[in-house]
């Protein structure tokens, strides 16, 4: 499932996997530990030679359980810090650097490929460059003020109007880098939430997978 910021990706993916007992991965939060080691560590957003050089330090562990998702760095949980404001302002940055997302596609494809069972993956770059042959591509979309609107929800000491500001920011950098931008891949299903409630989408997207790639119900 891939989709820009605020579309409702890691809602209804834990949702589609809960319903479908399949495992489930927030690619994005690996983008985000990158960034906050990467703060941690003091580098230079700018620096992107400092960053390729210095991708592959940090281990990074990720728990594919939709009922408790998340992702350890060196050991420390950061599911709280990854959310904040500092790291969100960051991440597309550090996720442009081509070794960046070299690294971590890889890890991707080996959790996938770990999991037999079947596991719902959510990102930017999943139908295009992570899992070309997956038997259902989302594209999960909304207009840039019900994004902006969910995602100002989820943050305090913000504004509609500086989340709005700061999504087609993001949709730009994210779009148009180099290294694996946000695409809708052309088999891809695309599914506008603007009007949807959570429970409304992920009816959809199960009425897809069935159409496309019946799976029982685990």
């Amino acid at each position: 499932m891939d989709g820009p910021s605020g579309s409702g990706k890691s809602s209804a993916s834990r949702g589609v996997a809960r319903a479908l007992g399949l495992r489930y991965l927030d690619t994005g939060a690996m983008y985000r530990a990158v960034t906050w080691w990467v703060l941690d560590q003091g580098i230079d957003l700018a620096d992107a030679e400092t960053i390729a050089a210095r991708a592959t330090e940090p281990v990074l562990e990720m728990s594919t359980d939709p009922e408790n998702s998340g992702v350890t760095i060196d050991g420390i949980d950061v599911n709280g810090p990854i959310r904040e404001a500092t790291v969100t302002g960051a991440v597309s940055a550090v996720a442009a650097v081509p070794e960046v997302r070299a690294h971590l596609v890889a890890l991707q494809r080996e959790l996938i490929a770990g999991t037999p069972e079947g596991m719902v993956v959510e990102g930017r770059d999943i139908g295009t460059v992570v899992a070309p042959h997956a038997p259902v591509k989302i594209y999960l979309t909304a207009s840039a003020e019900a994004r902006a609107r969910r995602r100002n929800a989820e943050l305090s000491g913000s504004t509609v109007e500086a989340q709005v500001a700061d999504m087609a920011r993001r949709d730009t950098l994210d779009s148009t880098r180099k290294a694996d931008p946000l695409t809708m891949a052309a088999d891809a299903v695309e599914v506008d939430t603007t009007e949807l409630g959570l429970d409304e989408v992920i009816a959809e997207i199960l009425r897809l997978v069935k159409e496309r790639a019946p799976i029982e119900a685990r």
